[in-house]
């Protein structure tokens, strides 16, 4: 049994829980019955809130309704689950809800990647009203951080260190709480924009000699596409540019019809249509920032329209993982919820 698993006793003192944390060293246990059963999970802030609340024993401070995934789930799953729900700690279980292991993202090999990181985030915000009078839209709160802060501290899970943050709108906020990034063991440039220079426009500012692929995302998009996975699709296509897409379905709210002359052919109740749509990740060839034009507004959208003309064919990456958008309030809203702990 892993040394992560412990009989569940419901009177178990909270001193002898937090005795059993400290030897496991994981920060989270897993209780089970008789039969390995996963009865629930205590973590080292369950029992650090037990004692503030004056709690004595298990049976009041377990979780009994865990977040599990099945201990075949392909790691990739469980680390995009992980990060999608917010946990660095998973039990996994079979089919029966018998114990397996505690997965924790602690023991992932970690990676560093010298590749820069492009955060637009100079964007007005004019659709959240009121909410960014006074801030940049991604100085919003979602959980207990700004989002802008959410998306480095992810990229920073995958290993990457280099970041450049596109700012215009309310630029000093992003600039006072971020810094050169050495308080959060980063490096931070900024590509600051006179005036409004689109998605890859700002771009042209970049005065650093690259010679690895960019990564680059809209600084209202949280995701928890697997960063690494998405540049070693890039580099292994040989691919110019490379943008994330997804699918996203719109259900038709009547019968749809279909006629051929005069005649109807065919009826379909309440049909679904799927869509591929921009996602507003990108992955580019260091190159191509050579060509963007200096000054001039220009949108990432452009720049794959202009290697259509050319020839020159960019990749699209499939994702399925957790991905919003909080360029609207209803979105933002969504977001906060979802990073409620």
């Amino acid at each position: 049994m892993e040394t992560s698993s412990v009989l569940y006793n419901e009177n178990l003192s909270i001193y002898e829980i937090l005795s059993l944390l400290d030897k496991c060293g994981t920060g989270v246990l897993a209780f089970v019955d008789e039969n390995n059963k996963l009865i629930g999970v205590v973590t080292d802030g369950d029992a650090r809130r037990g004692i503030l609340n004056q709690k004595k024993v298990l049976k009041d401070i377990i979780n009994i309704s865990p977040k599990t995934l099945d201990w075949s789930t392909p790691k990739n799953e469980i680390v995009a689950y992980m990060k999608s729900i917010h946990r660095r700690h998973l039990p996994l279980v079979d089919k029966n809800n018998n114990f397996n292991k505690i997965f924790s993202l602690d023991d992932i090999e970690f990676v560093s990647h010298d590749n820069w990181v492009v955060i637009m985030v100079g964007g007005l915000g004019s659709r959240l009203g009121e909410l960014t009078r006074d801030i940049p839209k991604s100085m919003l709160k979602v959980g207990d951080k700004p989002i802008l802060e959410s998306i480095i501290t992810n990229f920073m899970s995958f290993g990457f260190h280099n970041f450049y943050l596109a700012v215009n709108y309310k630029k000093e906020v992003i600039k006072d709480y971020f810094g050169d990034g050495s308080r959060m063991q980063i490096k931070i440039k900024y590509l600051e924009e006179n005036e409004k220079l689109g998605t890859a426009g700002a771009l042209s500012l970049i005065e650093d000699d690259l010679n690895e692929p960019l990564i680059i995302t809209n600084g209202d998009v949280i995701t928890s596409v697997d960063f690494e996975d998405l540049l070693s699709f890039h580099i292994n296509k040989k691919s110019i540019a490379t943008m994330c897409l997804m699918e996203y379905k719109h259900s038709i709210p009547y019968g749809v019809v279909e006629v051929n002359d005069n005649e109807i052919t065919s009826f379909e109740e309440k049909p679904e249509i799927a869509f591929n749509v921009n996602t507003g990740i990108y992955v580019l060839d260091p190159t191509i920032v050579k060509h963007i034009p200096k000054e001039t507004f220009f949108d990432m959208t452009s720049v794959f329209e202009k290697l259509l003309k050319e020839k020159s064919i960019p990749c699209f990456y499939k994702i399925k993982d957790y991905w919003i958008d909080v360029g609207h309030v209803k979105d933002y809203e969504k977001a906060k919820k979802d990073f409620e702990i």
